[in-house]
């Protein structure tokens, strides 16, 4: 595999001006040319069902970390779109006879994939660089002050591009992330079930708050498309409502697999969330909140989760808070907001819903609250709704729309004119 790699073939000048415009440069809270991801995994009996955690079969430990730069290469006649850097980090903690056996398969894989051994510990095919680095007690556990289970060992696997700069604040992060423990679900109130955002209407001027609804609706895919690259989880069937285990044993996990034997391939997939997203188009709903900030309805940044940047290219400032460095990132609440409109997220993992709350908002969903899966409706409530909420069960083209028509009528109602 060789950098820089290619993911869009030949931008036209909108996209390219899109680039320029909104992903180039460094001046906003996070780089927007970088994507990157974190999963960790652990088997605790409070999670038995999803990591199948029992008296038996338990301390296993999979972490994976990665950290991507996108660039426009002007090396060919047109401008291309490219991944390029690479760094991937893949560490396993199991019994030592499966962490054996998967080092066994990591050395055929390596074969099968006509990789270059450097030194004892390092390989390389390409531009790609890859360590191997075996241990009894993790350094990590040993500064966390982590107990190893006996029996256990771990192994670590880096694949980067050449010459990738990554800073040990970079590395740290799912160690941090870690050492954050496991997130505890919400419990959800009892909300109000609303047909539409008319009460909205009374608590106005309202911020909002963006999960990936809108995004899907855009044809970006959802978090789970993730999980299936870098195979988080078990996944048998596309369901976003089941809990799917998590890919706990190194037998299990083909991640490594399919990186050492085939990365052009596998390439492929770690670039498709980001290319999608570059290539989708803000939808009407983005359009309408931007129709609203413009009135004075809607005040502040959006409060975004998602890196694809579709309220921004739609004339919105947005606040990013789906971050590893902050596990609560500050968000920049506006004096004069009465609401918080959440649109399409499940759950409140940056609390912020919880601080709006604490600053006397008044807090309204919009979520259809479950999917269609072969002909039938599956179920898939908010966590945070609490007593005193309101839920719109549409998705965010519907409601939105609805929200500008009730807005209008009620702009173009006439005044009583005092006698």
């Amino acid at each position: 595999m060789f950098f820089p790699h290619p993911v869009i073939e030949q931008l036209d000048d909108t996209q390219v001006a899109t680039w320029d415009t909104h992903f180039a440069g460094a001046a906003h809270e996070r780089p927007r040319a970088i994507e990157e991801g974190i999963w960790r995994r652990t088997q605790e009996q409070t999670n038995a069902d999803q990591s199948g955690w029992s008296e038996d079969e338990h301390g296993r430990r999979r972490v994976v970390h990665y950290r991507y730069r996108y660039d426009i290469d002007y090396t060919f006649p047109v401008p291309r779109l490219v991944l390029a850097d690479l760094y991937l980090y893949h560490s396993v903690l199991a019994p030592a006879a499966e962490i054996e056996a998967y080092l066994k398969r990591i050395a055929a894989w390596l074969g099968q994939g006509r990789w270059r051994q450097k030194g004892d510990t390092t390989w390389s095919k390409g531009d790609l660089r890859l360590t191997i680095t075996e241990h009894d007690e993790h350094p990590q556990d040993e500064r966390a002050d982590r107990d190893t289970p006996a029996g256990f060992r771990s192994v670590d696997v880096v694949i980067l591009s050449d010459e990738f700069e990554v800073s040990r604040t970079v590395r740290q992060l799912p160690w941090n992330v870690l050492a954050g423990g496991m997130r505890i679900k919400e419990t959800r109130g009892e909300p109000t079930i609303a047909k539409d955002l008319s009460e909205l209407l009374q608590h106005m001027p309202f911020m909002v708050e963006i999960g990936c609804g809108s995004s899907i609706e855009a044809g970006v895919p959802p978090l789970h498309f993730l999980h299936e690259v870098y195979r988080v989880t078990e996944r048998k069937d596309n369901s976003l409502t089941q809990s799917h285990r998590f890919t706990m044993r190194p037998e299990d996990d083909t991640l490594i697999e399919e990186m050492l034997t085939d990365p052009t391939a596998k390439a492929g997939q770690l670039t498709a969330m980001f290319k999608t997203a570059f290539e989708a188009h803000p939808t009407q709903a983005h359009h309408i909140l931007k129709e609203l900030h413009d009135a004075g309805h809607l005040v502040g940044p959006v409060i975004q989760h998602n890196f694809d940047l579709l309220a921004a290219r739609a004339g919105l400032s947005e606040c990013f808070v789906r971050r590893y460095d902050q596990k609560v990132p500050p968000v920049p609440f506006h004096e004069r907001a009465k609401a918080l409109l959440v649109v399409g997220l499940h759950a409140d993992r940056r609390a912020v819903q919880a601080r709006a709350r604490a600053l006397g908002m008044k807090v309204f969903f919009v979520d259809p609250e479950g999917l269609m899966e072969n002909g039938e409706f599956k179920e898939y409530p908010i966590e945070g709704a609490r007593d005193g909420d309101v839920v719109v069960r549409a998705g965010a083209i519907e409601a939105l729309a609805r929200l500008k028509e009730l807005i209008g009528k009620r702009d173009r109602q006439p005044v009583a004119l005092k006698s």
